[in-house]
Order: structure tokens, then sequence, then C-alpha cells
């Protein structure tokens, strides 16, 4: 498993919120081991007569166990949410809320530099892990199903696209993670892909790229060095004119490595299968793990 298994208990900053509340819900259902919340000024209360409300993250850890925070604060608070996260020794950090100012993304980069923490995310719809039935994020639990094809997208909704088309197609997923949209993400595709090169049960990966930033051209050098497993490869905004931001802050040329044909060559290059479009994912997918004898 990457990052969640059946060991991960789950904290919920902010769980008071209608979003979070509704979310939560169905990590629960999922089967997700979710353990507490935390609410400043709302400690003592209890969520829905099921789960504790904590003051503090450290306080809910001290209680709980919890070693997983799924983070749901407004904007403005997210940053320090992150970094009081990481103060109380939480392992995991996956942060679903958008539009935290790129600034308060560099001040957390910073603080963690050089502690045990994992972060998904600004942006992000999370993770999940169907073989554990963990969900740590926003994704329908429902379209995913247990396998052995991992899954990593700067995009929400192309993840759940990808993973609808890798179920129909009988091809059952170990992890998706959805790294977002910013920027700065806490965990990019280097990081991800190292993690699924060292999973024993992911066979193979779908990568899901977008226009903007450098990050598909980490990944492809990567992938050249270090992947033995197969990916499949799909950059999102070919069409998108030069300068145009589309959907969120990462996704916008400001250089001719940010292009999505740069992109596509350079993961081409580096041995990835790359599609032109997303129809095509998951039936390319289950010929790919054909030729490699993995079905």
């Amino acid at each position: 498993m990457i990052l969640v298994d059946e060991r991960t208990r789950v904290l919920v900053q902010g769980i008071t919120g209608n979003e979070a509340t509704f979310h939560t819900q169905r990590c629960i259902e999922y089967g997700t081991q979710v353990v507490a919340g935390v609410t400043p000024g709302k400690g003592g209360m209890t969520w829905q007569g099921l789960i504790p409300v904590f003051d503090s993250v450290e306080e809910a850890r001290r209680n709980t166990g919890a070693n997983t925070s799924l983070v749901f604060v407004p904007a403005r608070y997210a940053s320090d949410a992150i970094m009081e996260a990481a103060d109380a020794s939480i392992s995991l950090v996956v942060c679903i809320t958008e539009l935290i100012p790129t600034l308060d993304e560099v001040m957390w980069h910073r603080y963690l530099e050089g502690r045990d923490i994992a972060v998904v995310g600004p942006n992000c719809p999370g993770l999940i892990s169907p073989p554990a039935h963990c969900k740590v994020g926003i994704m329908p639990g429902h379209i995913h199903t247990p396998g052995n094809v991992g899954v990593v997208s700067r995009s929400g909704t192309l993840t759940y696209e990808v993973v609808g088309q890798l179920t129909a197609q009988g091809l059952g997923q170990s992890t998706c993670l959805g790294i977002g949209g910013d920027p700065l993400p806490g965990t990019d595709f280097v990081q991800a892909l190292r993690l699924f090169e060292g999973d024993p049960s992911t066979h193979a990966v779908v990568l899901v790229g977008e226009i903007g930033g450098a990050l598909e051209q980490e990944a492809a050098e990567y992938i050249r060095g270090g992947m033995s497993k197969p990916v499949v490869a799909f950059v999102a905004g070919a069409s998108a004119p030069p300068g145009r931001r589309m959907g969120h802050a990462g996704a916008i040329v400001s250089g001719a490595s940010g292009t999505a044909a740069q992109k596509k060559v350079a993961l081409s290059a580096a041995g990835a299968v790359v599609v032109d479009s997303p129809a095509e994912i998951g039936a390319t997918t289950r010929r790919v793990l054909a030729e490699h004898g993995l079905l």
C-alpha cells in the first residue's frame, strides 16, 4: 500500500464544517478509521454522536492515536493547520483546501523541511487504497475496485475519469493519488512514482498531467532512470492558449516546458506510453498490461 492502509487512523481538521461533515461520512462508509475531529473552541463535543472533537491536533493524536490528518480548514488558516499537524507528529496530511495563497504554501514547505511527514495536496481530491478500504479524501469510493494499477494525477476530475475507465476494463487499483493542481504540491509526481515503484502490489501506473510547470518533465526523468513498471500517461490542456490559466494555479503555460506538447514528448522519450485522448486511457492500460504479461 502507499501512504494509507488498514493502520491509517484519521483525524479531520475542520470537521464541523458542512463540506467536512459530508465527506467524513463518506470516508467512514467506505471503511476508513476516522477517530477524531479537530475544531478549535469545540473540544469536548461529539461529531454526529460518533467521533470525539478536540481543540488541537496534539490533543486528538494523544487521545486517539491518529496518524493521518484530513484538512478541510478554510484557505486563510490551512497552512497553519498543516504546520500544526506536523508539530503534533502526524505522519500524513491530506489537504483538500483550495485557493491557499502561494506565499503561504512556501511557508509550510519551508517549515516542514527535514520533518518525517508527507503532505498530499493542497487543492486535491486526496488518496484512496481500494484493497485496504481506506479513503482519505473526497473521491467517489464506489467507482474504485481493488487491483494492481496505481493512479497519480494533477487533476481531480480526471482522476475519477481514469478510475471509472479502469474499473470498466476490469482493472482494479492499488492506490489512487491526486497530488493537486497548485504550483507547489506537497507530493509531486517523482515522489509518487518512487512509492509506486517500491510497492509490490502496484504492477503499472497511470499518470495524468496537465499544462504548466515542469512536474511532468521531472517525472519523465525518473521514469527513464528509475521506473521498471510500465507507465501510461496523458497530459491535459493541449488546446490551451499560452498565458491563459486553465482550472487552477498550476495550469498556466509560462514557457515552452509548460506546454502539453513538450510534456508529451518528454514522457514518450522516457518510455511512457502517452495517449492523446483521456478516452483512450483505460483500453491502453489494459493493452500495456497484456503486453507485459501482467494480466
